[in-house]
């Protein structure tokens, strides 16, 4: 009984195994990292632990690690993801020319 509530009571440490000459591991540890930080749970950082230590002892591959951690990282929608959509506005090269016609005549003209 007292034994479970020393372990209760102890925090769960960050792992350093960042392996900067992998890259995709290195992705990955950033991603747990940041993951991570954001999460207060003891819980979900002991969970974190296990899936960065499967992949830095190749049990898992990265898919299945992104995969995993997918669900803790709290990105919500694709839009969040990707930022809001960009609207484009063309026009026609005729219209441009004359745009850029009138505002050079207008510069050399200003006082």
């Amino acid at each position: 009984m007292s034994q479970e509530s020393e372990t209760s009571n102890k925090s769960v440490e960050k792992l350093l195994i960042d392996n900067l000459s992998d890259f995709r591991f290195h992705a990955a540890y950033l991603t747990y990292s940041e993951t991570w930080d954001k999460v207060s749970s003891p819980e979900v950082k002991t969970q974190l632990n296990a899936m960065i230590t499967s992949l830095s002892k190749s049990e898992i591959d990265t898919e299945n690690f992104y995969r995993q951690i997918s669900q803790y990282r709290g990105t919500g929608s694709q839009e969040d993801y990707f930022g809001r959509k960009m609207r484009i506005e063309t026009t026609r090269k005729k219209d441009w020319r004359k745009r850029e016609a009138k505002s050079a005549r207008e510069s050399r003209h200003k006082r």
